[in-house]
C-alpha cells in the first residue's frame, strides 16, 4: 500500500530576476511525518517554504499540498499553516490580544478556545497578558507557533521553529511538534541546528544552490563506511588511550585533528563505525568503562557538509 504524501513536487523551478531560487527540484513528504529542510543560506529553502505556504507561486513544475495543486491564481489549500522569516506579530498588543486578532480574521477556522488552547501548548499561558514588544526571541518563535496552531492545520510549516529558545522552551516545542506527528499531522521545518532536525525529524530533504542534493529516511544518511571522530571518556583515561593507539583502524586525535595531548581525561578517536565497534569491545575485555562515546559532528552534519560541498565544486 502506498505511503500517504502530503507535499509533491516535481520539476519545480523559482527565479527572482537572475537568482534561480530553486531549479527544477522534485520533493515528496510523506503525511504525518516529521520534515527537515536543510541548506546553506541562499539554498532555496525559505523560497520552498513560501511557495507550500501559498506564499509565492513556481514559474515552472507543479506542486500539490494535501492532494490540491498549488500555483498562480491559487491559495494554499485549507488545512495548511506556518511562518516563514519570523512569525508576524503585532508588538504593541500582548500575547492573547496577538491571537484574539487573528481569530478575528477567521472566524471559520479559528476559536478564542482555540486560542487559549494554543498559548497552553507552547507554554505562554503564564504571560498570555504581556505585551510581545517584551518578549524574547524564543517567546516569540513560541506564540508564532501558537499563531500556526489555532486553525488545526493538517500541514504545519516551520523556520527555524527552535530559533532563540532556551532548553525549557526547545523541550516544550519539541513535545508540540511531536504530538501533532502522532495525531497525522505533517511537519515541514528547516534549520541550522543539526541536533533538532536529528531528534525530530525521519525524513529530511538537503538543499544546496536550488537543487535537492538528498531527499529521504534520516537514516539513509548514515554511512558506516564514513570516518568521524568521537570524543571518548572512560574510567582508566591512560589505559583507554593505549587500548585505542593499539586497535586497527582507529586514529587518535585532538579536536584540531592533530596528535591527541597525553593530558586530558578525553579521547578524541577518529574511525569508522566498525572500528569504533572493535575499540568498545577491547575497552571491555581490558575491564575499562565507558562513560562516553559521542560522535563530534553528528551522522547528519557529516552528510550534509559532504553533500553540499559536492554540490558547491560542481
Amino acid at each position: 500500500m502506498d505511503t500517504p504524501v502530503a507535499v509533491r513536487g516535481r520539476g519545480i523551478t523559482k527565479v527572482f530576476g537572475d537568482v534561480v531560487a530553486l531549479d527544477r527540484i522534485d520533493v515528496s513528504m510523506t503525511q504525518g511525518q516529521i520534515h527537515g529542510l536543510v541548506g546553506p543560506n541562499g539554498a532555496g529553502k525559505t523560497t520552498l517554504l513560501g511557495l507550500l505556504l501559498g506564499l509565492a507561486a513556481a514559474d515552472e513544475g507543479s506542486l500539490e499540498v494535501l492532494g490540491a495543486p498549488v500555483g498562480r491564481g491559487s491559495a494554499a489549500p485549507r488545512g495548511v499553516s506556518g511562518f516563514v522569516d519570523g512569525p508576524g506579530l503585532y508588538p504593541t498588543l500582548t500575547a492573547r490580544q496577538n491571537l484574539a486578532a487573528l481569530v478575528a480574521l477567521r472566524p471559520d477556522e479559528a476559536t478564542a478556545a482555540g486560542a487559549e488552547e494554543a498559548l497552553e501548548q507552547v507554554g505562554l499561558a503564564d504571560v498570555a497578558d504581556d505585551r510581545v514588544r517584551g518578549f524574547s526571541l524564543g517567546m516569540r518563535q513560541r506564540l508564532g507557533l501558537a499563531a500556526a496552531l489555532l486553525t488545526k492545520p493538517r500541514l504545519l510549516v516551520l523556520d527555524e521553529p527552535s530559533n532563540g529558545l532556551d532548553p525549557v522552551g526547545k523541550k516544550d516545542v519539541h513535545g508540540v511538534l511531536g504530538r501533532l506527528a502522532a495525531e497525522g499531522v505533517t511537519i515541514v521545518m528547516s534549520s541550522h541546528r543539526m541536533d533538532d532536525l536529528e531528534a525530530l525529524c525521519s525524513e529530511v530533504t538537503i538543499l544546496a544552490n536550488g537543487r535537492v542534493v538528498f531527499a529521504g529516511p534520516v537514516s539513509k544518511l548514515s554511512d558506516d563506511n564514513q570516518e568521524l571522530d568521537y570524543r571518548l571518556r572512560a574510567s582508566d583515561p591512560s589505559a583507554a588511550r593505549a587500548v585505542a593507539a593499539a586497535t586497527p583502524g582507529v586514529a587518535l586525535v585532538d579536536g584540531r585533528g592533530t596528535p591527541a595531548r597525553p593530558d586530558t581525561d578525553a579521547i578524541v578517536v577518529r574511525a569508522r563505525v566498525a572500528s569504533v565497534d572493535g575499540l568498545v569491545a577491547h575497552l571491555v575485555r581490558e575491564d575499562i568503562a565507558l562513560r562516553e562515546l559521542t560522535p563530534l559532528v553528528s551522522p547528519l552534519e557529516a552528510a550534509f557538509l559532504a553533500l553540499t560541498e559536492q554540490e558547491d565544486h560542481r
